[in-house]
């Protein structure tokens, strides 16, 4: 399991943007299209980008994310769980040997274990106010480590992975190939042809906006968001449900029920 410290931010609390009168700067960025072209400039919410960033908070919220990845379901036998017999193998006296009941005994081969691992629930609980506010802090973190970029949006992406790698380095994502840094994209919904553009990419994670988690943030160095992420996030407009889109379903005329032996015989009375 990774460390918590390995992806929390380095230098405690990081510090928000000020201009020369001492009031916060006005939160914008450039938000960029397929071809790695700005379109134009995008306001982002104080409460999300410009958050305090409690690198405590972000610890523990890093620590339960990766021990929640725990299943806990590893499990060994005790003699009273082994199905063997429970007669005594041999007699009490007159073979030389130990005395010994059963053979369920951890000594013998098939026996119990003894001491042996048992199902745990390693479950930890975070929250939803210590959730949202870490999550918020991650992204002010990487907001003010310009290591965070915004995308119109994905629609009609073609499902090649040409394409996906041509996206990013339209967006200059990919200049040393030598050292590929560690990318996330952020969808509004699950979009199936970016994940099978971008799925045999070592360096590039894809997770809808309903999924975004803390750790996830931290653990890679650069985030690429859709516009109405910022708006899900915000709960300007509700997450898609179902995530999944649901195939057409085609109306089939159900077939017709097969006369059954009394009706055949009914029949065959009638005409003689």
């Amino acid at each position: 399991m990774p460390s918590s410290k390995s992806v929390l931010p380095a230098g405690g609390q990081a510090k928000i943007k000020k201009s020369n009168t001492g009031k916060t700067k006005e939160l914008k960025t450039d938000i960029y299209n397929i071809k790695g072209e700005k379109t134009g400039k995008f306001s982002l919410p104080e409460n999300i980008f410009s958050a305090k960033v409690n690198p405590v908070l972000l610890a523990q919220s890093v620590r339960v994310y990766l021990t929640n990845q725990r299943s806990g379901t590893r499990k060994a036998k005790t003699r009273a769980e082994v199905n063997h017999s429970g007669r005594k193998i041999y007699r009490q006296k007159g073979t030389g040997r130990a005395r010994h009941g059963s053979i369920k005994a951890p000594i013998f081969i098939g026996g119990g274990v003894a001491h042996g691992p048992k199902l745990k629930d390693y479950q930890l609980n975070l929250s939803k106010k210590m959730r949202r506010l870490a999550l918020y802090g991650a992204l002010t973190h990487k907001y003010q480590t310009d290591s965070i970029k915004f995308i119109n949006h994905l629609n009609e992406f073609p499902s090649k992975t040409k394409k996906m790698v041509e996206f990013l380095e339209n967006l200059k994502l990919l200049e040393d190939k030598k050292k590929k840094s560690s990318l996330l994209l952020v969808t509004d919904k699950i979009r199936h042809e970016v994940v099978l553009s971008g799925r045999n990419l070592p360096y590039l994670s894809i997770t809808p906006v309903n999924q975004l988690n803390t750790y996830e943030v931290l653990r890679n160095n650069v985030l690429l968001m859709e516009k109405n992420t910022v708006d899900i996030l915000q709960g300007k407009i509700s997450s898609p449900t179902p995530l999944v889109e649901k195939p057409k379903t085609v109306n089939k005329e159900l077939p017709k029920k097969s006369k059954t032996l009394k009706e055949n015989k009914s029949k065959r009375k009638t005409k003689k």
